[in-house]
């Protein structure tokens, strides 16, 4: 099984403790969605959780219980987002630099090869202009490239949600020509720091500029990390176009507080604030407890890893 920690929240800034606690006791709870009456229940033994994608903008309180996740037998990669954009944009985060620095000691302790470092979503408007993104990015490779394994990018999509409380901010999407234009530069810059570049979930074709398409739920990579082929299939749960692959998401929407102005997981402000209030560290749950009207369900996971040994795993 493949843990996604979460396209839906931020668990290392946010969530890292409860986090833990769920890998001590061995199983999680999670909420659907779409039936909110219905619960999975997670079986989170090192036997059965094969890998874990870590989703953040912000890993500065992951660094200690990280050593207790390598302690306990869990491998882990990062899907770790750092964009040039200011508190106008990104108004819950730390400083930028405390999180590219952030990003350099987790590579230096458990290698680039469990760093993904996505810029993402690319917006323009008269603040963040392509010159402005040309020169970000350049500054930011000098710093990250040694520390990544590949950068990832995407233009921000057009969530009506978002771009109506973004206060104009976010009031277009990207034209096709400055798509081309900005991918063209990025791949130039890229090229000089040998950092591979890729686009997540983009229709238009970027191939011209060496860029190939990412998943972020990423098979091949996983794979590669634990040295061993997978069984496993594409998300049929996803947007056309993703690679990804199946996991299972463990987290809930309306419970991340950086208030990203392009972010669609955050849906109400009043939602959010009580499902912070409903927080609580010991529980299966993210939000709250399990009711007497709840449906708990225990979903059937197994490891993914195929026991027969492929020769392109064979040192």
């Amino acid at each position: 099984m493949i843990l996604s920690a979460s396209r839906r929240t931020d668990i290392p800034a946010l969530y890292a403790d409860w986090f833990c606690n769920r890998l001590h006791a061995g199983y999680v709870y999670v909420r659907n969605p779409h039936a909110p009456y219905q619960i999975s229940h997670i079986d989170l033994s090192p036997d059965t959780v094969d890998m874990i994608v870590f989703w953040t903008k912000n890993a500065l309180l992951m660094e200690d219980p990280l050593e207790e996740i390598t302690r306990l037998g869990y491998p882990f990669y990062f899907q770790y987002t750092i964009t040039p954009y200011g508190s106008d944009i990104e108004p819950g985060l730390p400083s930028k630099q405390s999180i590219i620095s952030n990003f350099i000691r987790l590579s230096s302790l458990y290698g680039k090869e469990r760093m993904v470092w996505r810029y993402d979503p690319v917006l323009v408007n008269r603040k963040y202009s392509m010159a402005f993104h040309k020169e970000a990015f350049a500054n930011m490779c000098a710093l990250l490239a040694p520390w990544a394994c590949r950068c990832v990018f995407s233009f921000i999509d057009p969530y009506p949600k978002a771009m109506r409380r973004s206060g104009g901010q976010i009031d277009r999407l990207v034209s096709p020509q400055e798509m081309q234009l900005i991918a063209a530069e990025f791949s130039h810059i890229a090229a000089t720091h040998r950092l591979p570049l890729m686009s997540c979930c983009e229709a238009v074709d970027l191939s011209p500029y060496g860029i190939t398409h990412s998943a972020c739920i990423d098979g091949s990579l996983i794979e590669k990390l634990l040295g061993c082929p997978l069984q496993v299939k594409s998300d049929p749960n996803q947007r056309a176009g993703c690679g990804c692959v199946q996991s299972i998401d463990i987290g809930a929407y309306d419970t991340c507080t950086h208030d990203c102005l392009y972010c669609y997981a955050t849906h109400s402000p009043k939602t959010l604030v009580h499902n912070l209030y409903l927080h609580d560290g010991a529980s299966p749950l993210l939000v709250g407890f399990p009711t007497p009207k709840d449906k708990i369900i225990k979903r059937v996971t197994k490891s993914l890893k195929n026991s027969q040994l492929s020769f392109d795993f064979l040192p």
